[in-house]
């Protein structure tokens, strides 16, 4: 099972030598590094060779990047102006994927794999006019991953466009046969249940984002935290399919300090790496 851990965990933090040490210490091989340029600034060459050691040093690699949601203003936070592929104004659609792009280069200096992809936002309607503005972004962008050996992988989020049923009909429909999916089991989950949306998407499911929630809210809870059925959904899962956890900064409790509480979480990131292994191995 291969083990990766998403730096969405701090993606309110810069990302540090230190930070990638300390997933690291969550036994994982991997990360997913998420494109915001106020978390990480994968526009920087110096940065990327920076990243470059710092995962070589605690013997990670790069599975995926999450490609940037919005256009940062300013690298010292996150803000500025969101980013969609199914924007129906041409202009703001050419600027996402351009910044989409420049992601994309990171794989010149330190290789990945995949490129996770947001395809709509919460409540962005599903009509042709996005689709085909999907369509006409993805047409671009796949090539252009492609000819530097990185897959598109659409994620499932919320909403009426980001369904695996929508995203599945889509790529049937489109015939953008390099592009694949990326399930997010908290985003199905919200949705009512993990397991149709799973059984509709697997196909064509090539990495993960594994996190719980209690069908309320988006609240990238460590598995077995809220009310999702891991014993239904591991062996689901495409045989080989990475497990990228994907989980929200944790909250400071009283009397505690930040330190403690990544140290905490990690350390439960680990438990549960170990849990899934157990139970994917019982089969």
């Amino acid at each position: 099972m291969q083990r990766v851990l998403s730096t969405y965990l701090f993606v309110n933090r810069k990302l540090t030598a230190d930070l990638v040490k300390e997933a690291a210490g969550a036994g994982v091989s991997a990360i997913e590094l998420f494109c915001s340029r106020g978390h990480f600034d994968y526009r920087s060459g110096e940065m990327a060779r920076e990243l470059g050691s710092w995962l070589a040093g605690n013997n990670l690699t790069l599975h995926s990047i999450h490609a940037p949601t919005m256009r940062d203003f300013h690298t010292s936070r996150e803000s500025g102006a969101p980013l969609s592929i199914s924007d129906p104004e041409r202009l703001r659609r050419q600027e996402a994927v351009d910044e989409i792009k420049r992601a994309l280069d990171l794989v010149d200096q330190v290789p990945f794999q995949y490129c996770v992809q947001h395809v709509a936002r919460l409540r962005d309607v599903a009509d042709e006019r996005r689709w085909d503005a999907t369509f006409s972004s993805l047409e671009h962008l796949s090539l252009f991953a492609r000819h530097r050996g990185v897959t598109m992988a659409l994620e499932n989020t919320p909403g009426e466009m980001g369904t695996p049923e929508n995203l599945k009909h889509f790529l049937n429909r489109t015939r953008l046969s390099s592009v694949r999916l990326c399930f997010d089991t908290g985003h199905a989950h919200l949705e009512g249940d993990v397991m149709p949306g799973l059984e509709t998407a697997r196909d064509l499911v090539a990495t993960t984002h594994i996190h719980d929630n209690r069908g309320e809210r988006d609240d990238h809870l460590l598995p077995y935290e809220g009310t999702i059925d891991w014993d239904a959904v591991l062996p689901a899962l495409p045989k080989g399919t990475p497990i990228v956890l994907e989980l929200k900064e944790p909250q400071v409790a009283a009397g505690s300090s930040d330190v403690q509480a990544f140290a905490e979480t990690l350390k439960g990131a680990r438990v549960v790496f170990d849990k899934f292994e157990q139970a994917l191995a019982k089969g």
